[in-house]
């Protein structure tokens, strides 16, 4: 007959194996498509403000007045505004929509909003950016940094500052990974080509992107959506190198005059260009878009030539779809 010592250390053991494998850590699941979009406001460390810097070309600070402890600057149009209430805000707006896929091909979409703007109230709200990036079927995720709050005011900031827009576009990698809630998708943030869309007083943050962010080698293109009213000689310049990026402007009566200024820069330096949004926004395309004078500006974002015009003109991206078949375990490596 056997002894009990015997079988109880054979219960021992059998029971040290059955904890082992009740207590291994269960296998990561697979990635897959978002289930559920993901938007929240995400305070950044590199943002167009605060920004206690000098105006480019002007040789003076941009904090030009001072009240005790408070300071501020005196914006041509709006007047005084003061840094603790309009030029401190360092959250950014992300969204990455229901389906995002981070083993596909994927686009940046990084948007300037125009003056007197809020993120919540007019970005996400009155403009509808989130939805219009969403409903584009683009494999996209959109930020979009404050500027100016609430304000008659385009100012860059910190954007004015040689290579900044590269280290806010390589924080906003990071800031999504986290938004996203998986490691495994950060090469695909860090991966994606940037298109920059700007409305309105967007168009100088961007010029000044186009001359000195650092992004040339992410840069997939630009659309400006009734924005373009000063610095025409950035956007003419950066045209005029041929960059790998397409180019789309589209205008209403206040951005005639400033569209059709560009168009003869343009056609002095030789880039080819054509009227109308085409079927395909190629790299290396250059294209205008004139929409009626009745369309009111305040309005363009959702109701231009036709409703929804950024959901419109991004659908005419090739190359990123949100769906279709990918291979098992295809995520991008972070360059």
């Amino acid at each position: 007959m056997m002894s009990a010592k015997p079988i109880l250390l054979a219960l021992g053991v059998a029971a040290l194996l059955a904890q082992a494998v009740t207590s291994a850590p269960a296998p990561r699941r697979e990635l897959a498509p978002l289930a559920a979009s993901k938007t929240a406001l995400v305070p950044f460390e590199i943002t167009p403000f605060p920004y206690r810097g000098m105006v480019p070309d002007k040789n003076v600070p941009f904090m030009d007045v001072v009240d005790g402890e408070r300071v501020g600057h005196n914006s041509p149009r709006g007047g005084i505004y003061w840094e603790d209430k309009t030029y401190s805000d360092k959250r950014v707006l992300l969204h990455i929509p229901r389906g995002f896929d981070p083993r596909r091909p994927a686009l940046m979409i990084v948007y300037f909003h125009g003056n007197e703007a809020r993120l919540n109230r007019d970005v996400r709200n009155r403009q509808a950016v989130p939805r219009q990036v969403s409903e584009s079927g683009l494999n996209a995720v959109l930020v979009a940094p404050q500027f100016a709050v609430n304000a008659l005011d385009s100012t860059a900031g910190r954007f004015w500052e040689p290579g900044v827009f590269a280290q806010f576009v390589a924080e906003a990698g990071e800031r999504l990974t986290a938004l996203y809630g998986d490691e495994r998708a950060r090469g695909a943030f860090h991966a994606a080509p940037v298109v920059i869309a700007a409305y309105s007083g967007g168009y100088y943050p961007t010029a000044f992107v186009l001359r000195n962010g650092g992004v040339d080698d992410r840069l997939r293109g630009v659309l400006l959506l009734d924005a373009l009213f000063s610095d025409h000689d950035k956007f003419a310049n950066w045209l005029a190198k041929r960059p790998r990026a397409f180019f789309f402007s589209s205008y209403g009566k206040l951005a005639r005059d400033d569209n059709a200024l560009l168009q003869r820069m343009l056609t002095e330096r030789g880039v080819r260009f054509q009227s109308e949004l085409p079927a395909s926004l190629a790299l290396g395309s250059v294209s205008f878009l004139a929409v009626n004078d009745e369309i009111k500006h305040d309005d363009f974002m959702t109701e231009a030539w036709v409703k929804d015009p950024l959901r419109v003109v991004l659908r005419r991206i090739k190359g990123f779809p949100r769906t279709g078949s990918v291979p098992a375990g295809s995520v991008p490596q972070k360059k």
